[in-house]
């Protein structure tokens, strides 16, 4: 009797703890929705989607042939296209709250010294992110812009897509954004123990050549632009090199500091 009781027991004992994770993740994420809905709701009001786009297409519509602009090929285009940048632009300003979330759903299972390494890679990563979102915007943009006018032909008349435009801008924002967390990929590696901070400063040759393969890569066929990516990658992966000699010494716990 007591040998059949006991499944049933072990079963109760892991499902209640399982369930509970559950609700708290369901709440975690209806909080960082709610930020997004928030922020989206605000940006509908001031400024509004069309202004909106219109400040993402600035850079553009500034080094357009006088008389060209943006058209739109669909018909919902015009509808549909604002309100994705409005969403967008909402989950950037919800970011913070969103990586709180993350942070707060995982805290109770690390160490109190794994959580002070945690807070400052979620805060480090986010202004990374921001970082590199807007040197695109305010420095990239224009150069690449300013390249591709000066080899269109003067037959032609450039006016390129909304939609295509949306998608050309999410692929650099997020190729940017990505490129400028080197450091939080580099710290991370080394207090994983995948790397050491020796092996991460013989491998600084080669993580040069790779930064300008990546750059030639993901960024359109111009020099400037693809230096714009790959020497911030070179300071940023030494930058790393350095955080993470400390933060292994930092975050490590009281029995493995020597």
């Amino acid at each position: 009797m007591s040998n059949d009781s006991k499944p049933a027991d072990e079963l109760a004992g892991t499902e209640q703890p399982f369930v509970s994770h559950l609700i708290e993740l369901r709440d975690r994420l209806v909080r960082a929705s709610i930020a997004v809905a928030l922020a989206f709701g605000v940006l509908a009001i001031f400024p509004g989607p069309s202004a909106l786009y219109d400040l993402l297409a600035a850079p553009l519509v500034a080094h357009l042939p006088p008389g060209s602009t943006l058209i739109a090929t669909n018909v919902i285009s015009p509808f549909l296209v604002p309100l994705k940048i409005t969403l967008l632009a909402a989950f950037l300003i919800a970011l913070p709250v969103v990586l709180y979330q993350v942070w707060a759903f995982v805290a109770p299972g690390l160490y109190s010294h794994e959580k002070r390494l945690v807070l400052p890679l979620v805060f480090s990563s986010t202004v990374l992110f921001f970082i590199g979102v807007a040197f695109c915007y305010f420095f990239v943009f224009g150069q690449v812009f300013k390249f591709i006018q000066s080899f269109a032909p003067k037959s032609v008349m450039a006016t390129p897509d909304i939609e295509a435009y949306l998608s050309f801008v999410m692929s650099m924002f997020i190729a940017f954004g990505a490129a400028f967390e080197v450091p939080v990929v580099v710290v991370m590696l080394a207090r994983m123990g995948l790397v050491t901070v020796e092996k991460l400063r013989e491998f600084r040759g080669y993580f040069i050549v790779l930064a300008f393969v990546i750059a030639a890569i993901i960024t359109p066929p111009d020099v400037v632009s693809q230096l714009a990516l790959a020497i911030p990658m070179c300071i940023l992966y030494e930058v790393g090199v350095f955080a993470a000699g400390y933060f292994n010494r930092y975050s490590k716990a009281p029995d493995e500091v020597v």
